[in-house]
């Protein structure tokens, strides 16, 4: 365990109060907390003001300023959200430099019922890019717990898009004291304020067509694939695939459908959960669908839960969605063209698109399922940033994990790790 020697600096977290809740209990365990704000955003979530750091400089100059701080405030520990924006990824560099342990948060591999936690890097630069199966079924040898369910509810959806609105909010209307920020997103602060509270108002109708348009899947009595959407501006589909929009993911789908599917089958494209609209997603798929000839075979679904689609599916397609995951526990076709932490040879189909959609390689699912109780045994943590009752959850396991001498995989490799209490959560 960590001594009171430590001290941890934290910079961007997850929208809403997750950050200022993780370094209280922290505190608690006797290190000390910093945080690093670039925004009245970041502000307004760190209610300790004698901790706070605002950064209010030209972001070239963030580099000097972050090596005054980790000198100055002697930090042994930096704590991020994400390991791709420009600010995050500068910080690792010279952390990593100046042998500071990087302990990265993000969405869960397995979301929504759990978060990822790592060091060092997550996504694409995980450690898990360079693990076989093999390594970590000789990690699990030792350990003989069930794998968990999910549990039944969970999730945090109006949270979610209501902490993004508010956050953004604070940047729009009190970021006088911050005039050098830029987001890391291309998109302005007020549009993106817009666009979340357009989201949040909206959830009733969006609904509404949901329903109706799952509906029609459902009774089509049809056979059909799966296009799982991400968000053209997430770090995974930028940073990670080999597209730089979604029309032309769509466009590569959309031409493998219509020269490999049965003329019988149908294509349906779900778009992300937090799908906003900024991409006019619905319409290009008319366009192309159109193109291609198979405009009266292609569907698409505004957001909402996979579940339902996914249990009538023949096979599914995508970058590098986590959703995938959700795909390959039921034994469906995947293929996937972007770096990811589940495209292992095992379970991956290595197919020309047009011939996985006329007949698709189904995966190994003990392997698989092998290599989801490894996540599970490790950087997968049960709850979620955004609820009070999510927060609840995790903070009953992470903080200890922070604390630990060795990051998850280690711990699990050499004995070390404690018991996961994953199957609380199904009660």
């Amino acid at each position: 365990m960590t001594t009171p020697q430590h001290s941890f600096l934290f910079l961007q977290g997850p929208h809403g109060p997750f950050f200022a809740t993780l370094a209280k209990m922290l505190r608690r365990a006797g290190v000390r907390v910093w945080r690093v704000g670039f925004n009245a955003g970041d502000a307004a979530f760190w209610p300790d003001r004698a901790s706070y750091i605002p950064f209010r400089a030209p972001q070239q100059d963030w580099g000097a300023r972050l090596r005054e701080i980790l000198a100055g405030k002697q930090i042994t520990d930096l704590v991020i959200y994400g390991d791709t924006r420009p600010i995050h990824a500068e910080a690792i560099a010279i952390a990593r430099a100046a042998g500071i342990t990087i302990h990265i948060f993000e969405e869960g591999y397995l979301r929504p019922y759990w978060v990822t936690y790592e060091r060092g890097g997550a996504n694409g630069h995980s450690r898990l890019m360079r693990m076989s199966v093999a390594e970590m079924r000789a990690a699990l040898a030792q350990c003989e717990m069930e794998m968990p369910d999910a549990p039944p509810r969970w999730g945090d959806m109006r949270q979610h898009v209501f902490y993004g609105a508010l956050y953004h909010g604070f940047v729009m209307l009190a970021n006088r004291g911050y005039r050098n920020f830029r987001p890391h997103r291309a998109l302005g602060v007020g549009a993106e304020f817009r666009l979340y509270l357009r989201r949040l108002l909206r959830m009733p109708f969006l609904s509404l067509e949901r329903l109706i348009a799952t509906q029609r899947i459902r009774l089509g009595g049809f056979p059909y694939h799966l296009v799982l959407l991400q968000l053209e501006h997430d770090a995974s589909f930028r940073m990670h695939g080999p597209f730089e929009t979604m029309s032309e993911f769509l466009d590569v789908c959309l031409k493998g459908f219509a020269e490999g599917a049965p003329r019988h089958h149908h294509l349906v494209c779900k778009a992300h959960p937090l799908d906003d609209g900024r991409v006019p997603v619905r319409r290009e798929i008319r366009r192309l669908a159109q193109h291609y000839g198979v405009a009266d075979r292609v569907h698409f679904v505004r957001g909402g839960k996979l579940a339902g689609l996914l249990n009538n599916a023949r096979s599914a397609v995508t970058v590098n969605s986590t959703a995938a995951q959700q795909v390959l526990w039921r034994g469906l076709p995947l293929k996937v063209f972007g770096a990811a932490v589940y495209a292992k040879p095992e379970f991956v189909s290595t197919q020309p698109l047009p011939e996985f959609f006329a007949q698709p390689a189904r995966p190994d699912s003990r392997a698989y399922r092998d290599y989801r109780h490894y996540l599970l045994e490790t950087s997968q943590i049960p709850g979620g940033y955004y609820s009070a009752r999510g927060r609840r959850q995790l903070l009953r396991q992470v903080v200890d994990l922070m604390l630990a001498s060795e990051d998850p995989y280690d711990s699990l490799r050499s004995g070390t790790a404690a018991p996961r209490q994953q199957l609380s959560l199904v009660k």
